[in-house]
């Protein structure tokens, strides 16, 4: 049985809550949250030319690669993010055991992850509201900027009826910064 966590009780600082722990990193601190966090399960957004290896704390076949350019329209050689992005990422967040924390990462941890860390938190969290989720998603991370595509994507997928999408744009673009610091939310969030 999970804890109910409040959302006021997500956290800024890399260390579990629980096992059932959400962390979101920038690229260059994932190697050191696995280790530190003993992260089960790994979900990394990133472009394909960037090569990610899997971390040795974590089994190949629980580690989630979706390989996509942080856009939110399409442009001209670059991968942006997709329905099936989407599908694959709810499934392996759906699929996750939530006995060890899940880490999502993306280059810097502003946008690509913290979209994928909203994303699973709705999926999650079935019935909770919206903007109770992306508040305690700002709280965790004050330069969260979801992608506002992948969101988009998972608001149609998960049938939020453009909840999901008015909760992003509510909470705004956060604070600028060329990397995120890495943060931590509860799997199950009271509402």
């Amino acid at each position: 049985m999970d804890t109910l966590i409040l959302p006021e009780e997500a956290v800024r600082v890399p260390r579990a809550l629980s096992p059932g722990t959400i962390y979101v990193a920038p690229l260059s601190q994932v190697e050191i949250t696995a280790a530190d966090a003993r992260i089960s399960h790994l979900v990394t957004l990133i472009n394909g030319e960037t090569p990610i290896s899997t971390p040795p704390s974590v089994q190949p076949d629980l580690h989630l690669k979706l390989s996509m350019n942080d856009i939110c329209e399409p442009m001209p050689g670059l991968l942006h993010p997709c329905e099936q992005h989407v599908a694959d990422l709810i499934s392996f967040t759906l699929a996750w055991d939530r006995k060890a924390p899940l880490l999502i990462h993306c280059w810097a941890g502003i946008s690509r992850s913290t979209a994928a860390a909203f994303i699973s938190l709705c999926a999650l969290n079935p019935g909770a509201d919206e903007h109770a989720l992306a508040r305690a998603l700002r709280r965790a991370s004050p330069t969260a900027y979801p992608n506002r595509l992948l969101v988009a994507l998972a608001d149609e997928t998960l049938q939020r009826q453009g909840r999901m999408n008015a909760a992003v744009e509510r909470i705004g673009r956060g604070r600028l910064a060329e990397e995120a610091d890495v943060f931590a939310l509860p799997a199950k969030l009271a509402a």
